[in-house]
């Protein structure tokens, strides 16, 4: 407390003079009050003091406390390395009884293995020498598959001595298949029963052999058969169209024959599709042969007679060898680098296709055929209608389209090939020519006003006989022009896509849109003349005495 209020402090405590008489028992109180204040001073300065002793104490104890646990970090770590080092040396006794006890079961297996490999090479062994076929098949699969688990033991020793032996065993199987299917055809027809089977199951021991083996024999057991197929010909010299069915007949009467036989064979190996196909092969060289060595011009029907006798005999080997769908990767014909892979093959043209070059005589006859018939229909058209029907157009139209739709049909039916683009060239030709026969029947006359516009003939007269007559022309015309785009839809379909891109007939279409404007130019021309004196009149009027016109006239 400052001065003032030290002062303002007993002024208050002492107001007035009477006051004064409590000045001892106060100044008692506050001396008791100073007392207290020490003691309690004292006492305070007295427990700091205690304290700070107490809490180096503590701090003392707490120093302890943490070097004792630091040492036992350290004793536990110690005794973490210990267990580690302990527990990896376990480990690594544990892999080295785990890798031994994988090396004895793979020697125990390898062993085991082996000693079947060497059971089943003897047993092989005996079966290869008493040609049980059938048997020796398993016995073969079941070593090839043994032979996959020694592939990183090639250069042992004894997998070597077996690998040889098995090698030697495969080859004296090779021989024995081989010779057995050379002695077929030469027995008697029980023994020939007896070898069928035999070597059907031989086929079993082909399969387990490698790929090549299988090829080989095929190829053999083919060119065998065709051997035989062309010894029939030999010597003999084909020269006149009979002799194609005469091949046929035989090579049917061939396949009939040995069908049977073929059957031996695996389906998965198609030995009867593949030796057809060369059958086909060879027969088609011998029916060529025929067409380019004929002595005598070919007659048509006798040709073509032949050519469907051929396509029967190609759906017939479709429908016996075609349907079994692809054969993959198998080869038709020789081995070696000389093979060729094949998918599915369509019978389809193998030999018919040959009959192609010679077909121009066919063409020619169906285009003269063509020719005739639209000059004796345009000679027969009456040039009206019926008055029942509903077309309007000229009857010798129809009768062309009609005829040309049947030699489309039947030519389709032969080839879609050249000879179909030959003939649609010959129906272009012969619509022209309608084309131009339409034309040329439209009247004809000198000049008029609208011809000096155009350059064209325009005085014509014409009947109301020759009116109907142009807009039936004009009607043909139009029907023709549409039916022409029908055709070449309908050619474009059938024929094949290489001759697809030239089937055009916008040429004709041409043709016939002259003929419609020709048409129309005409009948406006006739119109026209009719008119003539009318015309005349007006040119002789004196227009200048009229002081106004009318579209009225007044006659």
């Amino acid at each position: 407390m400052d001065k003032s209020s030290g002062l303002d402090f007993i002024n208050q405590m002492f107001p007035v003079e009477a006051s004064l008489s409590c000045v001892e028992s106060f100044m008692q109180k506050i001396c008791d009050e100073i007392r207290r204040v020490d003691a309690t001073i004292l006492a305070v300065v007295s427990q700091q003091g205690n304290s700070g002793t107490r809490a180096k104490e503590n701090l003392n104890d707490a120093i302890c406390a943490a070097e004792e646990l630091s040492h036992k970090i350290q004793e536990i770590k110690s005794k973490a390395e210990q267990t580690e080092a302990m527990v990896q040396d376990i480990c690594s006794d544990i892999k080295k009884l785990d890798f031994a006890k994988k090396n004895i079961t793979t020697a125990v297996t390898a062993l085991s293995r082996l000693t079947m490999l060497v059971s089943a090479v003897q047993q092989l062994q005996v079966m290869t020498s008493k040609r049980q076929y059938k048997e020796a098949a398993t016995q073969l699969e079941a070593i090839n598959e043994l032979c996959n688990h020694f592939k990183a033991y090639m250069d042992l020793p004894k997998i070597m001595e077996l690998r040889e032996k098995l090698k030697n065993i495969k080859q004296i199987l090779k021989f024995h298949v081989f010779s057995d299917f050379s002695s077929l055809g030469t027995g008697t027809e029980t023994e020939e029963l007896f070898l069928l089977k035999k070597l059907s199951d031989s086929c079993l021991v082909v399969d387990a052999l490698e790929p090549s083996v299988r090829e080989e024999l095929i190829n053999n057991f083919c060119s065998r058969e065709l051997t035989s197929y062309e010894q029939i010909y030999v010597g003999a010299e084909l020269k006149t169209l009979d002799e194609i069915e005469l091949i046929y007949n035989q090579l049917s009467c061939l396949i009939r024959k040995n069908q049977g036989k073929w059957t031996i064979f695996p389906a998965s190996w198609h030995v009867p599709y593949r030796l057809c196909i060369q059958l086909s092969r060879k027969t088609r060289v011998q029916v060529e042969s025929i067409l380019v060595n004929l002595k005598e011009k070919s007659d048509v029907e006798k040709l073509l007679l032949e050519l469907k006798r051929t396509l029967e005999f190609e759906r017939e080997l479709e429908m016996k060898f075609g349907g079994g769908g692809s054969i993959g990767d198998d080869i038709i014909g020789g081995g070696g680098n000389n093979s060729q892979k094949v998918g599915f093959f369509n019978f389809r043209g193998m030999i018919s296709s040959c009959f192609e070059p010679h077909l121009t005589i066919y063409i020619e006859k169906e285009e003269m055929e063509l020719m005739q018939l639209l000059e004796k229909v345009v000679q027969e058209e009456t040039w009206d209608i019926e008055e029942e029907s509903q077309t309007n157009i000229l009857s010798s139209s129809i009768q062309l389209f009609f005829t040309i739709k049947r030699s489309l049909k039947r030519c389709s039916a032969l080839t879609k090939n050249q000879t179909l683009f030959n003939l649609f060239k010959v129906f272009q030709r012969v619509l022209n020519a309608y084309a131009t026969k339409l034309f040329v029947k439209l009247p004809k006359g000198g000049t008029s006003i609208i011809a000096a516009a155009t350059g064209m003939d325009g005085r014509i007269k014409v009947s109301e006989k020759d009116e109907r007559m142009i807009c039936y022309i004009v009607n043909t015309a139009d029907y023709c022009h549409k039916t022409s785009g029908d055709l070449v839809e309908e050619v474009s379909t059938i024929i094949h896509p290489p001759y697809a891109n030239g089937v055009d007939i916008s040429e004709v279409q041409d043709a016939f849109s002259s003929v419609i404007t020709s048409a129309l130019v005409t009948l406006v021309h006739g119109l026209e003349t009719k008119f003539d004196k009318e015309m005349a009149d007006m040119t002789r009027v004196s227009w200048g005495i009229f002081k106004s016109v009318g579209d009225q006239s007044n006659k």
